[in-house]
């Protein structure tokens, strides 16, 4: 008996130690680190698809584990939820304004990085994983569009594109993409603003780069999806490009990540 206890103890803590960080508690990555919530029911011990979220300026992993609406909502889904944290709450991307030179790369190392670590802690779907971000956040996962789009299934940047101008093509293969964005947002104008040495880039600008790239057809539309009147355009792979506006100005509602997910999931990419 005492050894049967012993090993039921034993493999209980290497289970323990296997996850040790989540909602609450940061998982690390060498000096970086993130968070993770798993939906609260899960089918047995299948693998669960995930939404991966990038904060804006100032923001944190532990401030986006705060907004219930957003931890509900993917659970409703039935996904994971990973929180990225930038390093000092400024992720560092190409033409920003505190390293012009930069390339991002630090970045997209980091991104590689969690998604590895998380894989290896928690039962995800490392084939099902969608990305968005809101504000600064849209603006890396416009890059990681660029730069890692074997890693996800779709993008979806909220309120945020590259800095200065897109890069003039991208790396990896075409993926699906949804920009959503205020119509009046003064934050992050559609049509860009200078900021230091830099400016925020015109979102018509990447949209136009990632049409070429991808291949895609002329944007039809507009359709109305509730709150949002999107233009949209395909390829002959299946992929989808959508463009879509919302009445008022820099704000994120939870409702704009769902939106993406069940696009992204109608065309068989979640």
């Amino acid at each position: 008996m005492y050894r049967f206890s012993a090993a039921v103890a034993g493999l209980c803590l290497v289970s323990a130690g296997a996850h040790a960080c989540g909602q609450e508690t940061d998982c690390m990555v060498g000096e970086r680190s993130y968070r993770l919530v798993m939906p609260e029911t899960q089918a047995g011990d299948e693998p669960v698809p995930v939404v991966v979220f990038a904060h804006g300026y100032r923001g944190s992993a532990a401030g986006v584990m705060r907004n219930g609406s957003l931890r509900r909502m993917a659970s409703d889904l039935g996904a994971a939820l990973i929180a990225l944290n930038a390093d000092g709450g400024s992720w560092m991307l190409p033409n920003h304004p505190r390293d012009m030179d930069n390339d991002g790369a630090s970045e997209f190392a980091y991104v590689d990085a969690v998604l590895d670590d998380a894989a290896q802690r928690f039962e995800i779907d490392d084939t099902r994983i969608m990305v968005t971000g809101f504000s600064a956040g849209g603006m890396l996962v416009w890059n990681l569009a660029c730069s890692r789009s074997d890693r996800f299934a779709g993008f979806a940047p909220i309120s945020g594109t590259f800095w200065l101008e897109p890069p003039d093509a991208c790396s990896g293969p075409v993926a699906s993409i949804i920009h959503i964005h205020g119509d009046s947002d003064r934050t992050v104008p559609l049509e860009g603003r200078a900021i230091g040495p830099t400016k925020q880039g015109e979102v018509d600008e990447a949209l136009a780069m990632y049409q070429g790239y991808g291949e895609y057809g002329d944007f039809s539309g507009p359709t109305q999806y509730g709150d949002l009147m999107c233009d949209e355009a395909d390829n002959s792979a299946g992929d989808m490009m959508k463009f879509c506006l919302f009445e008022g100005g820099h704000s994120f509602r939870t409702e704009f990540v769902r939106f993406a997910w069940e696009q992204f999931r109608e065309v068989g990419r979640l």
